[in-house]
């Protein structure tokens, strides 16, 4: 599942330049140029990328190189006249000094009775090669970092050392340095100052890429984690205290990303505990440890989210083995991080949306393997995604495998599976073009297959946050993400246990950069977990039912309100933005101009929304930029579901389509009918709109692939909306024989009596002309009736009728009619006061049909 690419090989980027340059004994070099026994070794890396090796030199001295990764070339630092055990070494960023421990033997040859210190730490001049200058001779092991400033080196004429001892302390060093000569670097200090950072340290872990230090301490019974900045001087400041829930009390201290010591035999076996800080660039950070040794063929590990203030246990099953020897590795990939257990599994932790157990993915056997990594040496874990396999010596470059992921889902069968990997196929990746074709397609395949969550409406959201929240966490909490509220049973092979994390402190007054970031997302996250319903849904009962009555104040009102009128502009400047995105590629013939005034009410509707939703929570980004921000995220709702309909097309092969009613569909229509009637009810569930066109597409595909019967009753269960550029098709596609007559009037007949009155003038039928006519005589009893030609209390008013006369026939005698009714009979509803209006214009008109010999 994960992608390894291989950025520096010490095979390929190091010992050709050593056999070449000479720098070999004999033995090691056969004359082609190739690596016989050339036995170098990587020993460090450092911020800027520089890698730091060691080799056996030609008269079997130790040398120490550099590599710069990117001018892809190698420098010899500095040769010992004999063997030296080297097991820490590090260079300042501009390659002028040079610090090293080494291991020296235990006793003094020429004063047997003597004991030598066990390591010496020196500091070198390189440019040129001049002075050494011991810092440290002890018994401890004493590692050494030099520190690297952001920014410009040549406004920094001073080195900084840190020298991190065994004995549990850390101290930095400031070195002061002289050019003399125009070329030539010396130290300039006759004593060096030194601070002392931090004392009874128990673990220590080193950020090379931003100058960062974690140290974890023992207070009491627990320990805390301790987090200091460098800054470009010689400053540093402890800036945030953990609260950690474990102890880190060991017998040594254990070390993290300072090196690899290759005369250590067994790193890190006095530790029982795997311990690891992660960090990201938006702001957020993670604690990550796991016990050692597993028991009971269960592996445990666990994963502090500072930001949410929750710990999560995974604990993981595994097959029996006799001995399970290799350590959890813990790898950042930015949105996710792998949790690796060599030969066994592969946990894909979603960093952003931990709660669920289901949007986290666990792979094993074949899914899990990653061949290259040389899983029984000292691998280190470093920022941004990478490995440094010092055993082996190649770095590599780690990612998800994108379309491993992909045929991973199409060949799962789990839903658990599809929920995860579809939410890491959609949000990982930065190109998704391809993906999202390729996910479209296997919905297509697989639809209606899921039986615990709907696929449609995960593709959306999880597409629409990707697009909207890549670079914010505050949004985090206030968009969708998932429509799974709850994961209703188990993920199979593991368990979670979730748990509360103590309150992180912060101890810097002012913050800056990483730090900022994070105190501010801390800020957001504890003020919107406060919050009942923080995250903003779309398809609340409130929504629905602001909807209907805004549908039914369109319908009866004469004036639209200033609450319509707000909304209706609210989806003009959707569609405003919507239109900058037509293509002449597009093969789905959406009406873009079509007026569907339900789904603009929708959409005006989710603006306003959303807009005083955001406005709530997120006050400093102000109303402007708020109402910016949701009228794009709803564009880009319409959007993405016309991208859906064109790849559902492409997929079916449905091209030069034409708009029209007198062919029937073929299979790749229905097929496209039948996705199309899924993303309708996943965006109903959903109560978001659909872009201009989709519901007279829809209705099209109806008429043209299913039989008449089925049609209506998908317009009666509202699964097919008829809208008026559809109708107006109808009727002038179709002539008039039975079956198409059938077909017209069944559809009329289903239309509102508002919409007939303006559609039904274009059919030339008997049964249209019955309609204009019943309306036009409707129209003028209202008209003459409000003249009212006599005074209400006038007897004729009441009874009188032959002073009422009009110039249309069927009027005259419809009131004739009336009368004689009224007068000659009895009325069975009179006593209910009721009169079937209806029924009586109906005989009216036939009775004056006869009368006028227009049918017999």
């Amino acid at each position: 599942m994960l992608k390894l690419t291989v950025t520096y090989d010490i095979r390929t980027d190091v010992v050709p330049w050593i056999l070449k340059s000479g720098l070999t004994p004999a033995e090691c070099d056969d004359g082609s140029g190739r690596a016989v026994d050339v036995k170098a070794q990587t020993v460090n890396i450092e911020s800027d990328g520089t890698i730091i090796y060691t080799w056996k030199g030609r008269r079997g001295n130790t040398c120490i190189g550099a590599y710069d990764p990117h001018t892809r070339k190698n420098k010899l630092l500095y040769s010992f006249d004999e063997e030296a055990q080297v097991v820490s070494c590090s260079v300042n960023m501009k390659w002028t000094l040079l610090a090293v421990s080494i291991l020296q033997s235990r006793r003094n040859g020429d004063m047997p009775f003597r004991t030598a210190p066990r390591c010496l730490t020196l500091l070198i001049e390189i440019h040129p090669i001049h002075d050494i200058r011991v810092l440290k001779a002890v018994d401890c092991i004493v590692s050494v970092q030099f520190l690297y400033p952001v920014g410009k080196a040549a406004l920094f004429p001073e080195s900084h050392l840190l020298l991190i001892s065994e004995d549990r302390y850390i101290d930095q060093i400031h070195i002061s340095v002289v050019i003399q000569e125009g070329y030539r670097v010396l130290i300039k200090n006759t004593r060096l100052p030194t601070d002392r950072i931090i004392e009874d340290m128990t673990w220590a872990q080193w950020d090379m890429k931003e100058q960062r230090l974690y140290c974890a301490v023992t207070k009491g019974r627990k320990s805390v984690l301790n987090c200091y900045q460098f800054y470009p001087d010689r400053n540093f400041e402890l800036v945030l205290e953990v609260p950690l829930q474990f102890s880190l009390d060991n017998d040594e201290p254990r070390l993290v990303n300072f090196g690899f010591n290759p005369y250590q035999s067994d790193v890190g076996a006095s530790s029982t505990l795997n311990f690891s800080v992660l960090s990201s660039e938006i702001g957020s950070m993670f604690l990550c440890y796991s016990h050692l040794p597993p028991t009971d063929n269960e592996v445990s590990y666990t994963i502090a989210f500072v930001l949410q203030g929750v710990s999560k246990t995974f604990t993981v099953s595994v097959e029996e083995t006799e001995t399970l020897t290799e350590k959890v590795i813990f790898i950042n990939l930015g949105y996710y991080i792998a949790v690796y257990l060599p030969g066994h599994f592969l946990h894909l932790i979603n960093t952003r949306h931990p709660k669920l157990l289901c949007h986290h993915l666990l792979l094993s056997g074949a899914d899990a393997s990653m061949p290259s990594l040389n899983t029984n040496g000292y691998l280190q874990s470093l920022p941004y995604s990478s490995i440094l396999d010092y055993s082996s010596g190649k770095m590599f470059e780690v990612c998800i495998n994108q379309l491993y992921l992909v045929k991973f889902l199409q060949t799962s069968t789990l839903d658990c599976h599809w929920l995860a990997a579809l939410h890491c196929a959609l949000i990982y990746f930065k190109d998704q073009t391809e993906t999202e074709a390729q996910i479209v397609s296997w919905i297509c395949d697989n639809i209606g297959k899921c039986s615990r969550f709907d696929v449609i409406q995960e593709f959306i959201w999880a597409s629409l946050y990707r697009r909207m929240c890549p670079e914010s966490i505050n949004l985090d909490k206030l968009l969708p993400y998932t429509s799974v509220m709850k994961w209703e049973g188990e993920v199979p092979g593991v368990t979670c246990v979730t748990e509360i994390a103590e309150q992180s402190v912060f101890r810097a007054l002012h913050l800056k950069g990483f730090w900022a970031e994070l105190h501010s997302n801390l800020q957001s996250f504890m003020y919107l977990d406060a919050e009942p319903c923080c995250r903003y849904y779309n398809n609340s009962k409130l929504l629905r039912k602001q909807w209907k009555q805004l549908i039914e104040e369109m319908k009866t009102e004469e004036r639209t309100s200033s609450s319509l009128r707000t909304i209706l502009q609210n989806a003009e400047k959707v569609l405003l933005t919507l239109d900058k995105w037509v293509s002449d590629q597009r093969i789905v013939p959406l009406f873009q101009e079509e007026k569907d005034y339900q789904q603009n009410i929708l959409m005006g509707v989710m603006v306003e929304n959303m807009k005083d939703h955001l406005m709530r929570h997120l006050q400093h980004m102000g109303k402007k930029k708020t109402e910016e921000l949701v009228i794009n995220y709803v564009a880009k709702l319409l959007e993405l579901i016309r991208n859906i309909m064109e790849t559902v097309w492409r997929k079916y092969n449905v091209r030069n389509w034409k708009f029209c009613f007198k062919e029937r569909g073929s299979s790749s229509e229905y097929a496209v009918f039948h996705i199309m009637c899924h993303i309708l009810q996943a965006t109903s569930g959903m109560c978001v709109p659909l872009p201009p066109g989709f519901q007279t597409l829809h209705a099209t595909l109806g008429v043209r692939c299913l039989p008449l019967h089925t049609l209506l009753c998908y317009i009666d269960h509202g699964i097919l909306r008829l809208t008026e550029t559809f109708i107006k098709k109808l009727l002038i596609d179709f002539n008039n024989s039975e079956k198409n007559g059938q077909l017209k009037l069944s559809i009329i007949t289903r239309l509102p009596e508002a919409a007939s009155q303006n559609i039904c003038h274009l059919w030339d039928h008997p049964i249209s002309s019955s309609l204009i006519a019943r309306n036009y005589v409707e129209a003028l009893l209202q008209k003459l009736g409000s003249k009212q030609m006599y005074p209400h209390n006038s007897p004729s008013y009441e009874t009188d009728s032959s002073v009422f006369y009009s110039d249309f026939l069927p009027l005259n005698y419809l009131t004739n009619t009336l009368t004689d009714v009224k007068n000659l009979a009895m009325n069975p509803f009179e006593e209910k006061e009721y009169i079937d209006a209806k029924f009586v214009e109906e005989i009216a008109l036939k009775q004056t049909s006869i009368l006028l010999q227009l049918e017999s």
